[in-house]
C-alpha cells in the first residue's frame, strides 16, 4: 500500500513511518516540507505520490500557545485537515486523522471514561481547533478514520516523561510537585503506531478512541516512569491550581476504546506496562538525552 504520512517529524509520525515502511511504500513529510494549510502544496504531493491512505499526524500541539495564537492554531488543526480530506476525495484516498481528548470538557467523574459518541464540548482554543478538524474531515471525505488519543509520549521529541526525567536528574535533591487531579492514560506513540498499522487493512471507519488501558494521574505516571528508570527522585502530588496555565486542561481525559474492542481490533495495553517497557528498552538513550 502507498501511504503518505503528514507531520512525520513528530513522535507519532516518526513511529508510524518507521513501522509502516516494513511492509508498505511510505512517504513521510514533516511540517517543514509540507504545509497542510497550503492547498497547492497538498494537491501537488497527493497528485504526484498518489497515496492509497494518508495518515495525518500534523498538528499545532502547543496547547497554551494556542490561546494567544488562535488563528494559526485553527489554520493547522482546523482548516488543514479539511484541505487534506478534500484533496484525498479527488484521488479516492482514505484518510486517517489523529485527534484528541481535548474535544471533551473533562468534567466527567473519574474513572468514568469518554466514549466515541459522547457529546463534545472543548474548553480551550486547542480543543476547539481539533474539533473543527474532525468536522472538516467528516464533511469532505466519506472514507475516513478519526482516531482520538491522549497523553502521548515516545522516543522522538519532547514529552511529559522526558521532562520529568530531566528535572529529576538536574537536581536530585529537589522535590518535584506533580499534578495529581488530572487523569488519563499515558499512551506510547509506538504502541499507537502499531495499532494504526493494524487498522490500515481494516474496514473500520468513522471515529474511534485509541489510548492505553487503565488510567493514572500525572503524578502516578511520573512515579511509575522514574522508578522504572532507576534514578533517584523525590516527588509529591499537588493540585492543578498550583500550576495555572493559559489553556484549560481536562480533569478527566480517560478515553474508552469502545469501537476498537467491539470490532476485536484493540491492541492497546495497560499504560503502566508500556511505560515500564519504554523505560527499560530506551533507558540509556533517555538518560543521555536528559543529561
Amino acid at each position: 500500500m502507498r501511504v503518505l504520512i503528514t507531520g512525520s517529524g513528530g513522535q507519532l509520525g516518526r513511529d508510524c513511518a518507521e513501522l509502516l515502511a516494513e511492509a508498505h511504500t511510505v512517504l513521510g513529510l514533516p511540517s517543514a516540507r509540507l504545509d497542510i494549510t497550503s492547498r497547492d502544496q497538498v494537491r501537488t504531493v497527493l497528485q504526484d505520490f498518489r497515496p492509497e491512505t494518508l495518515i495525518n499526524c500534523a498538528a499545532y500541539t502547543a496547547v497554551d500557545r494556542c490561546e494567544s495564537e488562535q488563528e494559526r492554531c485553527m489554520a493547522v488543526n482546523g482548516a488543514g485537515p479539511g484541505i487534506l480530506a478534500a484533496e484525498c476525495a479527488l484521488i479516492s484516498c482514505r484518510m486517517i486523522h489523529i485527534s484528541t481528548d481535548y474535544v471533551f470538557n473533562g468534567r466527567r467523574p473519574v474513572p468514568k471514561p469518554w466514549h466515541e459518541d459522547d457529546p463534545v464540548e472543548p474548553l480551550s482554543a486547542y480543543g476547539r481547533s481539533k474539533l473543527a478538524g474532525e468536522e472538516a474531515v467528516r464533511q469532505r471525505l466519506q472514507d475516513h478514520l478519526i482516531i482520538r488519543t491522549a497523553w502521548l509520549y515516545g522516543l522522538h521529541g519532547p514529552n511529559f516523561l522526558k521532562t520529568m526525567l530531566r528535572l529529576a536528574l538536574s537536581d536530585p535533591g529537589r522535590t518535584l510537585r506533580v499534578v495529581d487531579d488530572q487523569h488519563g492514560a499515558l499512551t506510547w506513540s509506538r504502541r499507537l503506531a502499531k495499532q494504526i498499522t493494524l487498522l490500515l487493512d481494516s474496514e473500520i471507519s468513522g471515529t474511534i478512541h485509541a489510548t492505553a488501558a487503565g488510567h493514572c494521574s500525572w503524578y502516578e505516571g511520573a512515579r511509575c516512569f522514574l522508578e522504572a528508570m532507576q534514578v533517584p527522585f523525590s516527588i509529591q502530588p499537588c493540585d492543578s491550581s498550583e500550576y495555572p496555565t493559559p489553556a484549560h486542561r481536562p480533569r478527566n481525559s480517560i478515553l474508552a476504546n469502545t469501537r476498537l474492542q467491539k470490532a476485536g481490533l484493540d491492541r492497546m495495553v495497560a499504560w503502566d506496562e508500556d511505560v515500564v517497557r519504554f523505560a527499560q528498552r530506551h533507558r540509556d538513550r533517555l538518560l543521555a538525552e536528559a543529561r
